[in-house]
């Protein structure tokens, strides 16, 4: 997020536009503009995040190179967007339900820490981002968990590319589209098939949120003031950044919160998927694992490393996501303000 125009108060002088807050949004603009925009980001990214899915369930480390070569020979383009539509059903909802808890939890935390605790703008920058990527990510969980446990098991199989044939974790079973995978889950595991590893889930995404948008703000912070420092000794009026060094810096310091966030996370991620990938039939026991037995069989697998599998997939998908994510969120908030010539 920008600075805000305090900074227009600092030693370095970086003349910053003001920052959005929730208060300043039209709301109806607000999420049907951001359903349109995000869904486009989803749709752009979700190849990566089949790739990753797949490797995370397989029994042995394949490269990202060998399982790309593998979908498209055996499943061509159409491999990459198993289960989009599902996915994109579930997107529209969560992201609402996602910007608005973020929104809503930045300015009340963002208020109390400035107003009542007296922290400086730069603390409660931090406190409030953290606090509002926690909530948002427990939020959009609500949503997201039934959507990810369907489209997952979509995004696994097919074909003679897929985790079928190339040596699976687990047992799959085979779908024919979202709304079969719907009913063949309901009908092994009742509706707590759908939120099946809910709890890792928010392990993963709640924690991996905080250390996202805290490191950002932190990240943010620092690279302005190298900047401010650099300008300002060649001009004493200060530095009023343009548009392209706006979303430079922001999408710079996305993607060094992301690959901390990813390092940080990528064991919780890769057991949240093996268990809401696996079938209950294809167990010992003829029940789900625990969040325990899962790590247990991982690491028997292929010792720690087995719980990065993917991680270089994830990496790089977080990276983009997170790049996309925060300029086309910066730009959205500016679209939907209702007062727009305000913060021209």
């Amino acid at each position: 997020m920008s600075l805000g125009a305090a900074e227009e108060d600092s030693p370095s002088k970086i003349h910053l536009p003001a920052d959005i807050d929730w208060e300043m949004l039209d709301k109806s603009k607000f999420f049907f503009l951001g359903a349109a925009l995000f869904s486009g980001v989803s749709g752009t990214l979700y190849p990566i995040v089949v790739l990753k899915t797949r490797q995370q369930v397989m029994l042995n480390e394949i490269s990202s190179l060998k399982m790309v070569s593998s979908i498209l020979k055996f499943e061509g383009f159409r491999g990459f967007y198993r289960g989009f539509g599902t996915s994109l059903m579930g997107t529209i909802p969560a992201r609402a339900l996602y910007m608005g808890a973020l929104e809503v939890t930045k300015s009340n935390v963002g208020n109390v820490a400035t107003g009542q605790l007296g922290l400086s703008e730069a603390s409660a920058s931090v406190i409030s981002n953290a606090a509002a990527g926690l909530s948002a990510a427990m939020a959009a969980q609500l949503v997201w968990t039934p959507i990810d446990v369907v489209s997952q098991r979509l995004m696994v199989q097919g074909g003679k590319g897929g985790c079928n044939a190339s040596g699976c974790s687990v047992g799959l079973k085979t779908y024919n589209g979202g709304i079969d995978a719907v009913r063949k889950i309901m009908y092994a595991d009742g509706v707590r098939g759908l939120y099946r590893g809910f709890g890792i889930s928010i392990l993963t995404y709640a924690p991996s949120n905080a250390v996202w948008w805290a490191s950002y703000s932190i990240v943010h912070r620092l690279i302005w003031g190298c900047i401010g420092c650099y300008c300002c000794k060649k001009d004493e009026n200060g530095y009023r950044p343009d548009g392209k060094a706006m979303v430079g810096v922001q999408g710079l310091s996305a993607a060094f919160a992301s690959g901390l966030s990813a390092l940080v996370t990528m064991p919780f991620d890769t057991i949240k998927t093996r268990l809401q990938v696996l079938d209950v039939e294809g167990s010992r026991c003829g029940r789900a694992p625990t969040i325990l037995q899962t790590a247990r069989n991982l690491v028997k697998e292929g010792g720690v490393g087995a719980c990065y599998r993917g991680l270089g997939p994830r990496w790089a998908s977080m990276s983009m996501s997170a790049t996309t994510m925060i300029t086309t969120y910066e730009f959205l908030k500016r679209l939907s303000t209702k007062n727009e010539e305000t913060f021209a």
